[in-house]
């Protein structure tokens, strides 16, 4: 069934088949949020 376990967080993104792609380049974190896993992605810090 259509749908998706692990929900866009920041700077992701959820197309018309529900899959989930990154906005920007970066770091890929998956976090706990209101009981559901969301997965978001943070840009790299430049040393």
């Amino acid at each position: 069934q259509r749908g998706t376990h692990i929900h866009p967080g920041t700077n992701v993104g959820r197309g018309g088949d529900d899959t989930l792609f990154a906005k920007i380049e970066g770091t890929v974190k998956f976090e706990m949020k209101r009981g559901k896993k969301h997965v978001s992605v943070y840009p790299v810090v430049a040393k």
